[in-house]
């Protein structure tokens, strides 16, 4: 397995540059960046004439990650060569679905469940899927729900709902015929020989009492504890209440389905003020316990190196690359210390290992190994490939 990386940006556009170093054998591309600069077709439009068997993957971003530096109104490349494994793509629009439940179904139909091998060799079967959606209008809990219910048991699931910085404007989610909003796209991995780590923490401390969810439907919440939520969230937030939904970024809510169950963070996408009600990220279920969350900088850099430490773990190879999907909320607490949470990973993979990624409004990855996958948010997500 190979890996070649390059950043654009305005002012020094591609570096290195890609027809120097680029190959045609590539499988896949993955793209992160800013919605402005993906809709620069200048730019993007040199990358399928570079890769023209590649699938292309990527979405627009709050931040992207190459290395261990987060730039912002930029793109960053990996071209990825495997040696043995196999890859296949998949989209959908929202607009044609009935929900992001049947989005995700559709997504997981439209990927095979194993792919023919070399003579004499037995078929490579799905191993990991990739999700990206749109970070806006979608219940990524149902996404989620619907993918895994096509997929074969077993296979693993990781990925993240594309930013806009912390504009909440529009997302892209970018693919063969470009970038576009109101789409979701998924990556099948094929092979035995592929070994997928995964982890994923948070560093988000809940405080205040808990307080029940009283009403909600899907991923608004209207109350809590028989209480208009939206009001209930102002009294906690005093003055940063004023730039909310952005503020809300710095105070998500956890949320637990059993009193003493795992915790989800869920942020803030959108508040309804004649409601009084705030849509989140993913689900809120009613009968779920819930308290607000803050975070200081050890704690999220400890999370991140947390993650790190978990994923590393799961495997015994060299890992190759890393896919890094960490949130908005993280990138607008850390600010000038932003680039830590980054340092921590790499000191635990190493210099064999590359980084890519992009800050989200909401990371997809298990609770942990073995566990189901859930959308998260305020998490540093980390996904790694190694092939042996």
């Amino acid at each position: 397995m190979r890996v070649h990386q390059s950043r654009w940006t305005y002012a020094q556009g591609w570096l290195p540059p890609l027809a120097e170093s680029s190959q045609s054998t590539a499988q896949l591309v993955l793209v992160f960046g800013a919605p402005a600069a993906l809709l620069r077709t200048e730019v993007v439009h040199p990358i399928r004439s570079l890769y023209p068997s590649a699938i292309l993957f990527g979405c627009s971003t709050a931040g992207e990650i190459l290395g261990t530096q987060v730039t912002d109104d930029s793109l960053v490349l990996t071209a990825i060569y495997f040696e043995h494994a196999q890859v296949r793509g998949a989209e959908v629009a929202m607009s044609s679905c009935v929900g992001s439940a049947q989005a995700g179904e559709r997504l997981g139909e439209a990927l095979p469940h194993s792919l023919g091998a070399a003579e004499h060799s037995a078929e490579d079967p799905l191993i990991h899927v990739l999700l990206l959606s749109d970070g806006l209008g979608v219940n990524g809990s149902d996404l989620i729900r619907g993918l895994l219910s096509r997929l074969p048991e077993g296979v693993t699931v990781t990925g993240g709902l594309a930013g806009d910085g912390a504009r909440f404007g529009e997302t892209l989610v970018f693919s063969a015929d470009g970038p576009k909003s109101g789409r979701m796209a998924v990556v099948g991995l094929y092979g035995r020989s592929l070994q997928v780590g995964m982890g994923s923490m948070g560093g988000w401390d809940p405080f205040g009492p808990d307080r029940l969810i009283t009403r909600s439907t899907g991923s608004v919440l209207l109350e809590l504890d028989g209480r208009p939520a939206l009001a209930l969230y102002k009294q906690y937030l005093g003055e940063h209440a004023q730039g909310l939904p952005a503020t809300g970024l710095l105070f998500p809510l956890s949320v637990r389905l059993k009193a003493d169950g795992a915790a989800l963070v869920r942020t803030i996408m959108a508040v309804d003020e004649q409601q009084q009600s705030i849509t989140f990220a993913g689900d809120v279920p009613e009968g779920a316990f819930a308290r607000l969350a803050k975070a200081n900088v050890e704690r999220l850099v400890d999370g991140a190196i947390g993650a790190a430490n978990i994923c590393r773990n799961s495997t015994d190879q060299a890992v190759s690359l890393a896919l890094l999907i960490s949130c908005v909320g993280r990138k607008l607490l850390l600010k000038q210390r932003i680039e830590e949470e980054l340092e921590g990973v790499a000191e635990v993979f190493g210099a064999q290992t590359a980084f890519t990624g992009f800050y989200s409004y909401g990371e997809i990855a298990p609770f942990g190994p073995g566990a189901a996958c859930a959308l998260h948010n305020q998490t540093m997500t980390i996904t790694t490939f190694a092939e042996s």
